[in-house]
């Protein structure tokens, strides 16, 4: 999957949770959203393109990126 579409999603995900949650709690929720509802490879881009510095990246939803644990057996799935 392109990294900018998963830009925008992740950005749509932290619009939502920054409005619900509130700016301090919403990496949080945004990061177990992706948890829970991302492929792991998508979690796998994510977190490499935050490692990459998360161009494109709201605060909050780099701040979640960046909370993100690697899914297992995803690292070569993650190119």
């Amino acid at each position: 999957m392109k990294v900018d579409y998963l830009v925008t999603m992740a950005n749509q995900i932290a619009d939502f949770f920054v409005s619900e949650a509130g700016p301090d709690a919403a990496p949080r929720e945004i990061a177990s959203h992706m948890t829970k509802f991302w492929d792991p490879r998508m979690r796998a881009q994510m977190i490499a393109h935050a490692s990459a510095g998360g161009a494109g990246l709201q605060p909050e939803a780099l701040a979640a990126a960046r909370m993100l644990q690697p899914p297992a057996g995803a690292a070569s799935a993650a190119g």
